[in-house]
């Protein structure tokens, strides 16, 4: 995966670049590390003035100066960058109020999924943290680095990434909750919000299987056992963010995740999102079957259960992917229990407190109608019952 402009077309490029700053365009220029080629960057405002000049002063301004390069290696299969701003447009950011974003050019095949990491220090290993998971939707994909302001030095590469039974989630914007004429609507489930999801992250294809939570807590807490890939139960929210924590450290100490990413339990919205799977206002994410009659395709419940856990991904996934989003165990989430805000909300995080902390998808003795998309439920962090399980998230974070 690499940039592409070339050598050659450095400077014709940047002169393009250079009349686009009335249209809230700034140019960096970007050297890739090791290699023979400069690349160009544009950093966007967060606002769109004028400069308080004429072009052609503004063009003196911001004509650059030959790039330096750099004498550290590339990583394999990664791309170092350093970016640097500007002296005028640095000043310029303070007085005028501007925020300059880094965007950068990763060229790859469509479909791709990598770690975008980034870092202060390229020589120091440890350092690299990874800031976005993104997939490929052009062999040119315009990535923009929102994490931190690019107001000074900072070197990135991209590692191609594709971790074992993990389905990458793209983000998005969708309609959370449940209309009020939703069959067998729960009054927890509206306000409806329209939620933009502005970074793609992976999860678990499966429920956490027994096998799974052993060989990272060194126990299986689970009460219906003989096959180790029925999923884990009996945790308690508190265990489930224990295993997270305890499979982030085991798997990034063995290089199987990339550095600065972390397993946690996914938000209420990246939740119902991924369930969803971009199917809007429908019960659930097949349609609003509304006798069940089509739901023992996708779900283990109370009437073909026949009341215990059932091994992992007999039943059909939904359109991303996933195995029993629905029924089998409820799987713990990130977010308290509280009462939806309704509006235009971006990465919700739920509330800050509270007594329960929420649960979905519906479980092996529930009734058909809790394995609706919007359904919600919750339980004390400390509780663990035999129909309480869990699903990872694999995020940037640390």
């Amino acid at each position: 995966m690499h940039l592409v402009l070339s050598r050659n077309s450095c400077w014709r490029h940047w002169y393009r670049f250079v009349n686009l700053t009335r249209a809230a365009l700034c140019p960096v220029a970007l050297t890739v590390l090791g290699e023979q080629r400069v690349i160009i960057s544009m950093l966007r405002r967060s606002s769109n003035p004028i400069p308080p000049h004429n072009d052609r002063h503004w063009w003196k301004q911001t004509k650059p100066k030959p790039p330096r390069h750099f004498g550290l290696g590339l990583s394999v299969g990664a791309i170092c960058l350093m970016t640097g701003l500007h002296p005028d447009i640095a000043k310029a950011q303070g007085p005028l109020g501007l925020q300059l974003y880094s965007d950068l050019t990763v060229t790859g095949a469509v479909g791709t999924v990598c770690a975008i990491q980034a870092a202060t220090n390229a020589a120091d290993t440890n350092s690299w943290m990874t800031v976005d998971f993104v997939q490929l939707t052009a062999a040119n994909y315009l990535w923009t680095d929102v994490s931190t302001p690019a107001t000074g030095r900072r070197f990135y590469r991209t590692v191609a990434t594709a971790p074992t039974n993990l389905v990458f989630i793209p983000p998005g914007t969708f309609r959370m909750g449940s209309p009020q004429t939703e069959l067998n609507r729960g009054g927890n489930e509206g306000p409806q919000m329209t939620v933009t999801l502005k970074r793609g992250f992976f999860m678990g294809k499966y429920l956490v299987t027994q096998g799974e939570y052993q060989v990272v807590v060194g126990h299986n807490p689970s009460g219906f056992l003989g096959d180790l890939n029925r999923p884990v139960e009996k945790v308690s929210w508190n265990d489930s963010t224990n295993y997270c924590a305890l499979r982030t450290q085991q798997e990034l100490a063995t290089g199987k995740i990339p550095l600065g990413s972390k397993y946690r339990l996914p938000t209420e919205a990246e939740w119902e999102y991924a369930c969803r799977a971009g199917t809007a206002d429908r019960r659930f994410f097949y349609g609003d079957d509304p006798g069940f009659t089509n739901l023992a395709n996708y779900a283990w419940y109370s009437d073909n259960s026949d009341f215990t856990t059932q091994p992992v991904g007999q039943k059909l996934p939904n359109q991303w992917g996933l195995y029993d989003m629905i029924g089998n165990v409820w799987a713990w989430v990130q977010d308290w229990d509280g009462v939806y805000p309704g509006g235009s909300l971006t990465d919700p995080q739920g509330p800050s407190s509270g007594f329960s902390r929420m649960m979905r998808g519906g479980c092996w003795n529930g009734v058909p109608q809790i394995c609706r998309s919007a359904m919600r439920e919750g339980a004390p962090a400390s509780l663990a019952l035999s129909n309480f399980g869990l699903r990872v998230v694999l995020a940037p974070g640390s």
